[in-house]
């Protein structure tokens, strides 16, 4: 039946019970049943290279590890959340509720987190339950070293690859997203490096130094729901593939590479005094510059030291994931704690790298200026719970808090949202998705399902243009950043008493109501609550400081005619009524301009001010 004739469906309940690990699970029927052939893509399809092919990390760490935890390549790979994606519990309880909205999305959703299930065919059933030890091996390190560029380029690409592109069943990808890799059928290593005589063949691979080498994972399309010519989306026909691979055509999950592709990073690079790019220098241009930062190490515990070695951690912002993962991995001789709280540090790091704060006091207010310091949105990637927000606390000359905006509560795990803002993105469903599904139009937490961006103002990076970012499926949506923009202001009224600011920007990635919705809504199996216990005891998601600063507020007349401590459009309301005769707005501060009389010249003075203009 194809989704288009706007047929509400009905969600048939179906008893089976499977075993997956520990987590048992209750296999039902989605609310829109798609196959396979829905989520056919282009390139090595699924079974296409012979078992045993793909080799273990940890034949890899033979070599790669055991010499240098902090910089060699095996430990800092295990210690990031792409060596441990297997082992995600956030994940799997993602996938769960996938599964329940639309019938084998965890088929797609397995091909990135954990792509040796591609390999191995065990990325059927979609559940997961079929998962083994070698599987969960995450993005591993033989599995990326086996890519091929898709798009062939003579003189440039390794002569092998144009046979092995001329191999597969169909023609290879054209779009670096949605996992759509080609790998080398022999398994034989590919590495950027030139000049090395390792223990095993290796073919030399600039396409390991590129951007679109990441892109293959972090631009992530849904192949089921199309753009429209009038820029909506629809859902596609049930049983049919995709009429577009173009990421760019489907509706967006993830817009990391393209946020990446479209800026002055990827341009030319950026000269970024050193704040990321370890020993590669200043500029820095690609995904692995900032991610594989350059360090003084070797490959190997038997090669020589070399200044400008890529150190695998694949940093980014999953502090707080690694949390989880570290606590559900207790006690697992496959996962070395030690890596897993490097690799946290090393996110906290990042964190604190991808952004900076400016504040000045104007009139009555303090103005608050967050710079994106990154090569993409900040947040980005996976769109669901990732938020920045402003944190602004006022106090007075005695040290006491007078105000604050964005206050977190750390007990119950919840933001004052409407007192700051934040940075977020969100998805819904548009009145065509809601009569289709028979769901609520609007905000969903049903990603798999969402045909509408509701809400985008993640900041954009350096070179921002909304014309390309629109066509290329990452607008900005219902908040305003000119062309070239990579920042935003707010503004803050301040106290009349206040002295002092704090000014802070948290970052969160697994916030209550996000957590609360995957165990809420999980009604297949126990990941939902395995997630929700492991969140509880790891600290609820507690935010992280991204940037920080204290500024001294200056001592300047204020507008607070109505004395409830701000300056806002009430005082002037307040002059109003006084003008009026209302004797209860006749303070000492109606008289604004203090010429001895309360009338309309009191009302400008005070809107001049509120305007951030200057005292009478």
């Amino acid at each position: 039946m194809p989704l288009s004739d706007s047929r509400a469906r009905t969600v048939k309940i179906v008893a089976a019970l499977l075993v997956i690990g520990s987590v048992v699970s209750v296999v039902a029927a989605a609310i829109i049943e798609l196959t396979l052939n829905d989520f056919h893509l282009p390139g090595t399809p699924m079974n296409f290279i012979a078992q045993g092919t793909i080799t273990p990390s940890t034949d890899c760490g033979m070599c790669h590890g055991d010499f240098d935890p902090e910089n060699e390549h095996f430990a800092t790979w295990e210690g990031s959340l792409m060596g441990q994606a297997g082992r995600d519990p956030l994940f799997w309880a993602q996938m769960t509720t996938a599964n329940q909205d639309v019938a084998n999305a965890g088929y797609f959703c397995m091909k990135c987190h954990v792509p040796k299930a591609w390999v191995s065919g065990h990325a059927l059933p979609p559940d997961g339950s079929a998962i083994d030890d070698s599987d969960r091996d995450g993005v591993s390190c033989h599995f990326c070293h086996s890519m091929v560029d898709p798009v062939y380029r003579p003189g440039v690409s390794p002569p092998q690859d144009e046979a092995i592109l001329a191999g597969l069943p169909e023609a290879p990808p054209r779009h670096y997203a949605n996992a759509m890799f080609v790998l080398d059928p022999t398994g034989t290593r590919r590495a950027a490096r030139e000049g090395v005589q390792p223990m095993h063949e290796v073919i030399h691979s600039p396409f390991h130094t590129t951007g679109n080498f990441c892109g293959t994972c972090h631009d992530v399309g849904n192949v089921a729901v199309s753009r429209q010519p009038d820029g909506t989306y629809r859902y596609n026909a049930i049983d049919q593939p995709t009429p577009d691979a173009d990421p760019a055509t489907q509706f967006p999950l993830e817009r990391t590479f393209t946020e990446w592709r479209l800026s002055a990073f990827a341009d030319g690079g950026v000269d970024m005094g050193g704040r990321f790019g370890g020993t590669r220098g200043p500029v820095v241009s690609t995904c692995q510059d900032c991610h594989m930062p350059g360090v003084e190490s070797s490959n190997t515990w038997f090669s020589d030291i070399r200044p400008d070695i890529p150190r695998h951690e694949f940093a980014g912002a999953s502090a707080q994931v690694l949390d989880i993962i570290g606590k559900f991995t207790q006690g697992d001789p496959n996962v070395n704690p030690a890596s897993i709280a490097r690799g946290r540090a090393r996110a906290v790091s990042m964190l604190e790298r991808a952004a900076s704060l400016q504040a000045t006091q104007s009139g009555p207010d303090l103005n608050v200026r967050v710079t994106n310091e990154s090569g993409h949105k900040i947040p980005t990637g996976h769109i669901e719970g990732r938020r920045i927000w402003i944190n602004v606390r006022l106090f007075g000359a005695d040290g006491s808090l007078l105000h604050e905006y964005g206050h977190y509560d750390y007990d119950q795990a919840e933001l004052d949202e409407h007192s700051t803002t934040v940075y977020e993105m969100h998805v819904g469903l548009s009145p065509y998705a809601a009569q289709v599904t028979n769901l609520p139009a609007g905000v969903t937490g049903h990603m798999a399902l969402a045909d509408t961006i509701e809400k985008d103002n993640r900041i954009p990076p350096r070179g921002f243009n909304n014309a390309a970012y629109e066509a290329a499926g990452a607008p900005v949506v219902n908040w305003t950043y000119p062309d070239g923009q990579y920042w935003d202001e707010q503004a803050f009224p301040i106290p009349g008493a206040a002295a002092r600011a704090e000014v802070r920007l948290y970052y969160q990635q697994t916030p209550r109501h996000y957590i609360d919705m995957l165990r809420d809504n999980n009604t297949t199996d126990q990941w939902g609550q395995v997630l929700h216990n492991l969140w509880t005891v790891t600290g609820k998601g507690a935010p992280i400081e991204m940037a920080m600063l204290d500024i001294a507020l200056g001592p300047t007349c204020h507008a607070d005619v109505n004395g409830d401590g701000f300056a806002d459009w009430l005082d002037v309301a307040c002059i109003e009524q006084a003008v009026n005769g209302d004797e209860s707005c006749i303070t000492q501060n109606a008289d604004f301009n203090r010429d001895g009389a309360v009338n309309g010249f009191d009302i400008e003075a005070v809107q001049i001010v509120l305007d951030g203009g200057a005292c009478p």
